[in-house]
């Protein structure tokens, strides 16, 4: 009966609250329901247990506020990198916007107003108190480049959360007082980020340690000058459940590495670029760290085939491996993980120039478990590497290649006929491969949904052709593929109707034909990026956006076809768009006014 309320005659407060809580990844449903009456506004309130807040004007004001609405909150994200527009912080009041003028910043957002002035201001400690006595129940909280946050607003803040879980200080320049009564106060800290913490040093981390040590499971540190080996040997000593560590830093050495492998075994997650750790720490971490599951070693000078094989013999769990730029590495290390680490799912090799044929030949032989493979600036492995990982790992559901010189269609080939559960395939400057190989993709993955072949001199019309007959893919982006034209992207267009988002930058060859087919063969097409491309006119951009009404990015910046009356179809005929970039000259007076704040400029002055 119209008029009748239904709900709030029948519906208790809890089970409003309770489906409101099952809302919780769709803000846009919450607020929507916010705004259906006074009641459901303040059990919506209630039912809140996440915030995110960027920098604003007036942030402690707006702290203030929020902390008397959302009583309920247990995580709060505060990244002072967001910024948010001045027209809403002006709600804050004007008496407090005045009060905060201490630091400011200005951007010019590019967008169709010119005056769009963003304001940002830093949280101070005593809002960080206030965010303490307000959000008791807090168990996360993430400070991103917080500049202003003391020692003194940490301190307050920890004396009043005890119940804190999990603490991102990264980007704060707190002290040691700071973290020492983190430590004191929050007894059941798991998860700790200190990455650009520069003001902290070993004094800090060892009351912190020697205070929430047998709670604490992740510790990241990352660009913190004063921390040492001192403070990962009081990690060693007192983090017995130590679970992950991240560690980015010149100034930890073996020493601390081996306090740490020998004082935390129950560790799973290891990902350390420190210069000066040496196969000496490598060796013990496969000695004491038998449940090692993710192991990412970046930039390591002095680490040798030596840890690597230690490393194989005694991390048999391990199943995520990163290698990256660890030049003295050879084909002999990657055996030995593969003969060791037969769970291995996960693989990245990046810029281990000794790293060749006979080394990723060893995995597909061994690791039959494989889904994930990178290989980035790997120019020795060729051909043979790939035709074994397609014998052996059947299992592969996402391969990227970068640069590699030596692979070509051979190897992709071995890929298709191999790996037939494949479903995101990326390349990358991969000059010998082509039709031959991509072909091949298609007539054997059917369940490709994320194809990527950037620049690929060599992949023309006839490998999309076989691809869009095979497969129905989500994800394209063919950029720089000079050779593909309009008869391969018809084919996309007619045989993947579930494609989301496509890249068809620098195909100088590509007209509107193709854009036709696509408007009529791609209606779930949200993402479009068709910039550099000369032959694309206003005609074929009137025919995409017709009927893919979900479109809500368009990239076509250097397109000399589309003129200002393009750019006024795409913003006027696509409700959900949300970004279109384009030159600053190709939008109108008319078009700055209807849609100013979904317009990106690339090039200012053309």
């Amino acid at each position: 009966m119209r008029g009748h309320d239904r709900i709030n005659r029948c519906l208790p407060d809890e089970l409003l609250i309770e489906i409101f809580r099952r809302l919780l990844d769709s803000k846009p449903s919450r607020d929507a329901c916010s705004l259906v009456c006074k009641r459901w506004l303040n059990l919506e309130r209630l039912s809140r247990s996440t915030l995110h807040i960027g920098a604003s004007g007036c942030p402690d004001h707006f702290l203030s506020r929020i902390t008397r609405r959302f009583v309920n909150v247990k995580t709060v994200h505060i990244d002072e990198r967001l910024s948010l527009p001045i027209q809403f912080r002006r709600r804050c009041g004007s008496e407090s916007t005045s009060s905060y003028t201490k630091k400011r910043r200005y951007v010019k957002e590019k967008s169709g107003s010119e005056d769009s002035d963003f304001e940002t201001s830093s949280i101070s400690d005593a809002m960080l108190s206030v965010l303490g006595e307000g959000f008791s129940k807090l168990e996360k909280l993430s400070l991103i480049w917080c500049n202003n946050v003391t020692s003194t607003g940490l301190a307050s803040l920890a004396q009043k959360c005890s119940l804190l879980k999990s603490l991102d200080l990264q980007g704060c320049y707190v002290g040691d007082p700071g973290l020492a009564a983190v430590g004191q106060c929050c007894k059941r800290l798991e998860d700790l980020n200190l990455r650009f913490c520069e003001g902290l040093t070993d004094a800090g981390v060892v009351e912190l340690a020697l205070g929430c040590g047998k709670s604490l499971n992740t510790l990241g540190v990352a660009a913190c000058a004063k921390i040492t080996d001192i403070s990962l040997e009081a990690v060693g000593l007192h983090c017995k459940s130590l679970e992950t560590l991240s560690l980015d830093s010149e100034y930890v050495s073996d020493k601390g590495m081996l306090a740490v492998a020998k004082g935390c075994p129950l560790l799973k997650v290891l990902k350390i670029q420190c210069v000066n750790v040496t196969d000496e720490a490598l060796a013990v971490v496969g000695t004491c760290c038998l449940s090692l599951e993710f192991l990412a070693l970046f930039s390591l000078q002095k680490f040798t085939d030596k840890g690597l094989r230690a490393i194989g013999s005694g991390c048999k769990k391990l199943k995520n491996l990163t290698l990256s730029d660890c030049y003295f590495l050879s084909d002999k290390g990657l055996e030995a993980i593969a003969t060791g680490c037969k769970e291995l799912t996960h693989l990245e090799v990046n810029g281990c120039h000794n790293i060749g044929t006979l080394g990723l030949e060893s995995i597909g032989k061994y690791c039959q478990q494989l889904t994930e493979l990178a290989l980035l600036f790997c120019q020795k492995i060729g051909n043979k590497a790939l035709l074994e990982v397609g014998r052996g790992c059947n299992k592969l559901q996402a391969l990227h290649l970068v640069d590699c010189s030596s692979i070509g269609d051979e190897g992709i080939c071995g890929i298709a006929r191999g790996c037939r559960n494949l479903k995101k395939l990326h390349i990358r400057r991969c000059y010998e491969i082509g039709n031959k190989g991509i072909s091949a993709i298609g007539e054997y993955c059917n369940s490709l949904t994320d194809l990527s072949l950037r620049f690929c001199d060599r992949v023309g019309d006839e490998a999309l052709v076989a691809v869009g007959q095979g497969c129905s893919l989500h994800h394209l982006n063919v950029s720089g593929c000079h050779q593909i034209g309009d008869a391969g992207i018809i084919a996309i267009a007619r045989g993947c109707p579930q494609l989301r988002s496509l890249d068809i930058s620098v195909l100088q060859n590509l007209g509107d034909m193709a854009m036709a087919e696509l408007g009529e063969g791609c209606p779930l097409l949200k993402e479009i990026l068709l910039s550099h491309c000369r032959q694309i006119t206003d005609v074929g951009i009137g025919h995409l956006v017709r009927n893919c009404s979900l479109l809500e990015s368009c990239h076509m910046v250097y397109c000399p076809g589309i003129t200002a009356a393009g750019v006024a179809t795409v913003v006027s005929s696509c409700t959900n768009i949300k970004k279109v970039l384009v030159e600053k000259w190709k939008v109108s007076e008319r078009t700055k006014r209807r849609s100013g704040s979904v317009i990106t400029y690339l090039c200012m002055e053309l």
